[in-house]
């Protein structure tokens, strides 16, 4: 069996899922899993809903009716009759998604972020089944929540793999043409948890290994895997070939194409992954697999922008020594902060983060009890596989240099 993942940018109009159609009867779509995210932007969108719940309660309404505007624009351009199921299932998620508010109680943003982000997949995979069976694409439309079990750790979930294997093997039809969500997942209590953004590659990898898939294709707007996103780096070349090793070296330091825990399940049943276009699905894309080399053997580079660079001293000038540095780390797991880079001296002690709690106050308030801190919001953190002198200099051009790390084969660059 085969799984399909398709993004939001595949399906982020009517003409779009209409592609998605194509490519399917281009490439075969029996035994096929199709796991697809929210339509275009939705995500984002729904974001906007989350912070109106939260702050503007007088524009919640107004902004929930922008995203239902947009899907049933979507829906009115793919279905001539309006009497269609379609439209009611639309209707009746939006109208759970309202009542969910109006019941809440819980002041917890991740928790309320979970319930409500979701829909956003919901809504795109039944407008997307839908539009499948009405073409004669029979399929079943399946809700992940009832097969990706997780922790509650919202917004970033944990899977609980024995009970995940249990619900695949139990409830899913291998023989069959299927659809379900990316990014999503249910706790004990069968709330809905959230994988982290980009996440509907790592569902797409978990069925993979729970159902000992023949491969995985991810469907991007790009013709596979690039040594560089085109958005900030000129003349990007494709990668023909990559090692698992190196794809998560990559995804690691935070390449944009491969989320970072989906190659690891992949990995462990040596289950190819192939990221092709879906504008051009019979060319041959990227393969990650065991035992290749990097094709082209080129540098590659990436870029992680909104970064928070922080620097810590000792106030008496004292050496910075492991007690010093576990409770560092202790206070960057309590903050939930996703550590990029590190480098210590005898006194000193900087590090990289990503601030995607918004915890970044109640740190420093916690480090400056102790330490002399200085921080810098917004920089940029680079980093090149495979660098050679060349491409350093390049890079370096230009940019004011906050701290530099070179290793075997890798340099990390912060900048501001």
């Amino acid at each position: 069996m085969r799984v399909f993942k398709f993004g939001g940018a595949s399906v982020k109009d009517a003409d779009g899922v209409k592609n998605m159609a194509k490519v399917l009867q281009t490439v075969g779509y029996d035994n096929t899993l199709i796991v697809v995210s929210a339509m275009g932007k939705t995500t984002n969108a729904m974001e906007g809903v989350i912070h109106n719940y939260f702050n503007k309660k007088e524009e919640l309404q107004s902004s929930l009716q922008e995203v239902k505007k947009y899907h049933n624009a979507i829906l009115l351009d793919l279905f001539e009759n309006e009497q269609h199921a379609v439209f009611k299932k639309v209707a009746s998620l939006f109208d759970e998604l309202k009542g969910f508010y109006d019941r809440n109680k819980s002041p917890d943003y991740n928790f309320v972020y979970d319930q409500t982000i979701g829909y956003g997949e919901l809504v795109s995979t039944v407008i997307i089944s839908e539009y499948l069976n009405h073409i004669g694409l029979k399929n079943n439309w399946i809700d992940v929540r009832e097969m990706i079990k997780t922790d509650n750790y919202y917004r970033r979930a944990n899977i609980n793999w024995e009970e995940t294997q249990t619900q695949i093997t139990t409830k899913f039809d291998k023989k069959s043409l299927n659809v379900t969500q990316g990014f999503l997942g249910s706790d004990a209590n069968n709330f809905t948890t959230t994988l982290g953004r980009e996440g509907s590659d790592y569902t797409a990898a978990i069925f993979a290994y729970c159902i000992n898939a023949e491969s995985v294709t991810i469907w991007k707007d790009v013709p596979g895997v690039l040594n560089a996103d085109p958005r900030y780096f000129e003349n990007a070349q494709l990668l023909n070939k990559i090692s698992y090793r190196e794809a998560i070296e990559l995804a690691f330091y935070g390449a944009s194409v491969i989320h970072p825990k989906t190659l690891q399940p992949l990995q462990g049943k040596e289950i190819p992954l192939y990221v092709k276009s879906f504008l051009n699905p019979e060319n041959p894309g990227t393969m990650v697999g065991k035992g290749i080399g990097l094709e082209p053997d080129v540098p590659c580079f990436i870029v992680k922008k909104n970064q928070v660079m922080i620097s810590l001293s000792s106030l008496d000038f004292s050496y910075i020594v492991e007690e010093n540095i576990s409770e560092i780390f202790n206070l960057l797991h309590q903050y939930k902060m996703k550590v990029d880079v590190i480098q210590n001296s005898a006194i000193s002690f900087s590090v990289c983060v990503d601030n995607i709690y918004n915890n970044l106050d109640k740190l420093l308030q916690h480090l400056k009890a102790k330490f002399k801190v200085d921080y810098q919001e917004d920089v940029s953190l680079y980093t090149i596989r495979h660098f050679n002198e060349e491409s350093i200099k390049k890079l370096e051009e230009d940019k004011t240099i906050l701290l530099k790390q070179v290793t075997q084969g890798t340099v990390q660059i912060v900048t501001k």
